[in-house]
């Protein structure tokens, strides 16, 4: 019997979005569950499977599936297991994927959920028919995945990738969640904007700027894109700047693997031009002749609501 359909899992901090996807990238069903509302994975993968089995069934049953792909924070693509995610309540190293599929009897793929957000990218978003592209996902944290020849880097222990923990300001900003000083993710991610609209404000308190109607409780990155809307001169200010440094850490990626495309991803891309063109201008300016003006910057065509279900399953037709 022909496999036409896949399953695809994106286990997150606080949720787990779920679906039934097809060959064509088409996500016939989905749902999503509480991951924090379980304190071990086995108690996790049970109210996974009361969800799933329904709709598996309504698809045709295991014989219609190929298989099963997570993606999760800290999953190592290699062992199936997800090992030390600060933002889990499971600790240690997990074995999730043989415990998914053991459960669901289906063949079951599971890496980074950065890694799985490219190979996405890859079969169905802006991606499609690259071989040399990197992407960036700028949410809570920075995410990214490198594409070379037409595959992953994945690396010796199934870690490679971590673009967000680069350092671009040796002895900057502290990560609370690392301890290191001055990472890429610090600065760039949705996070960061808050982080540096708090530093902005506080360096200059006689500044007008729509952004002290807000409390710093109520301060957030999208705070931050509706004042630069209304033309607010330090909410502009902060996009400049978070794009110098996010630009500035591409030249280096450019320089390391020569992609022909920068995907950018998640909720900071909502912002548009005010991040795009402060990023392309300071990667252009730290770029030597040989990349200057080769790399394209574009944002994922793919629904932020779907590209997760579908990157993890996604593995599952590799």
């Amino acid at each position: 019997m022909i496999k036409d359909y896949a399953v695809g899992i994106d286990i997150g901090g606080t949720n787990t979005k779920f679906g039934i996807v097809d060959r064509h990238g088409i996500i016939l069903d989905q749902g999503r569950m509480r991951t924090d509302a379980h304190e071990n994975a086995e108690d996790f993968i049970e109210e996974l499977y009361s969800h799933l089995t329904l709709m598996i069934a309504t698809h045709g049953g295991n014989e219609k599936f190929k298989g099963i792909g997570i993606g999760a924070p800290n999953g190592n693509y290699y062992t199936g297991t997800i090992e030390y995610a600060p933002n889990l309540k499971w600790k240690g190293i997990i074995p999730v994927a043989d415990l998914v599929e053991k459960k669901f009897g289906l063949p079951t793929k599971l890496t980074n959920d950065a890694n799985a957000a490219a190979v996405g990218e890859m079969m169905y978003g802006a991606a499609k028919g690259m071989k040399h592209f990197i992407t960036i996902t700028l949410g809570t944290g920075v995410g990214s995945g490198i594409v070379i020849d037409g595959k992953i880097v994945i690396g010796h222990d199934g870690f490679a990738g971590e673009l967000g923990h680069v350092v671009i300001r040796p002895g900057g900003r502290l990560h609370k969640g690392t301890g290191i000083r001055g990472s890429l993710e610090s600065y760039a991610s949705a996070t960061g904007v808050r982080e540096t609209a708090i530093e902005f404000l506080t360096q200059d308190p006689d500044a007008p700027s729509l952004l002290r109607n807000h409390s710093i409780d109520d301060l957030t990155s999208e705070t931050v894109f509706k004042c630069a809307e209304q033309g607010d001169a330090i909410a502009n200010h902060i996009f400049e700047f978070t794009g110098q440094i996010l630009g500035e850490a591409l030249a280096n990626f450019v320089m390391f693997s020569s992609p022909e495309a920068i995907v950018l991803f998640g909720g900071l891309t909502k912002a548009g031009d005010l991040i795009l063109k402060p990023t392309v201008q300071a990667m252009e300016a730290n770029l030597i002749q040989i990349f200057k003006n080769k790399v394209k910057v574009i944002f994922s065509d793919l629904q932020e609501a779907d590209a997760a279900i579908l990157g993890a399953s996604a593995l599952v037709w590799e």
